[in-house]
């Protein structure tokens, strides 16, 4: 007979939980596809992006196989969407000499450009100033690793790309429930100036000389599920360099009524039903 304490480390260890991650910086970049002289960003983190984040607190080699990490699922919810920065690249070499091919010879050596071109222009795009809540779910035992990796992470992290560190703190703890209820009832995480813009924003809607504080706002939501109705091409086989490889994943697009987390919400407004902060498009977006 299979002592009580064994049986209960059996389900303690067989559970599930939900590892929060609050991904936020000045500059973001979330792209799954791009080419040499164009790096793009979605509007929202990638799996590939997040897996990578967290392959790279673990210390885990680009080398080293992903089976842990594969299964996870992942829930984003866009708390301040932010806006799209281009910033413009030149490259050149310094010593003068005109830029190599793309393309290597059957030596394996890029030959120089013909007509010789000096200089390319390359164009990269970045999200700043935007504030994601990412939700990973998977077994109990990986989620409190990996939330300690997140806090004392073996590699530096990024938001996407190396010149995108992230603000702290980026793990917010583990939480019990589905994907859709862990991030339903995170209070909003956009930064102070954004919530005040957001709570003047309503004031103004309602004729007021003073902001409003709603206790609830409406934010979109993509939650990874077999029956989506959307495929994205965003989820890690390999991080090898020489063996880069992904596959898709459904997932679904919503919204969710959140407490906005303010101090002392006006208590005249009805939790998803004030027309100034929920029904408003632009109050969604930030604007």
């Amino acid at each position: 007979m299979t002592p009580p304490s064994t049986s209960s480390q059996g389900v303690q260890s067989n559970s599930q939980a939900v590892l929060l991650l609050r991904l936020a910086g000045p500059l973001q970049a979330w792209g799954s596809r791009s080419a040499f002289n164009r790096r793009e960003t979605n509007a929202e983190p990638t799996k590939s992006g997040v897996i990578g984040l967290l392959a790279a607190a673990a210390g885990r080699a680009r080398e080293e196989p992903l089976d842990e990490l594969l299964p996870l699922r992942l829930g984003i919810r866009v708390d301040q969407p932010g806006t799209l920065l281009r910033d413009y690249h030149t490259v050149s070499d310094y010593r003068g000499r005109a830029l190599p091919q793309a393309g290597v010879s059957a030596k394996g050596l890029q030959r120089p450009t013909s007509p010789p071109k000096h200089t390319h222009v390359t164009t990269r795009y970045y999200l700043q100033d935007s504030v994601f809540l990412a939700a990973v779910g998977g077994s109990r035992e990986l989620m409190k690793t990996l939330d300690h990796a997140v806090r004392a992470p073996a590699f530096p992290l990024a938001l996407g790309r190396r010149s995108c560190p992230p603000t702290q703190p980026v793990s917010l703890g583990l939480r019990e429930g589905s994907l859709e209820d862990v991030l339903g009832d995170e209070p909003w995480q956009a930064s102070r100036r954004a919530r005040e813009q957001y709570a003047a924003q309503c004031g103004r809607e309602r004729d007021l000389d003073r902001p409003l504080y709603p206790a609830r706002i409406d934010r979109s939501v993509t939650i990874e599920d077999p029956e989506g109705d959307d495929v994205l091409h965003d989820s890690p086989v390999s991080f090898d360099p020489y063996a880069r490889s992904f596959t898709s994943r459904r997932v679904r697009h919503g919204w969710l009524s959140i407490p906005t987390g303010f101090p002392q919400p006006d208590t005249n407004v009805t939790d998803g039903q004030d027309e100034a902060a929920g029904h408003d498009p632009f109050a969604l977006l930030g604007w």
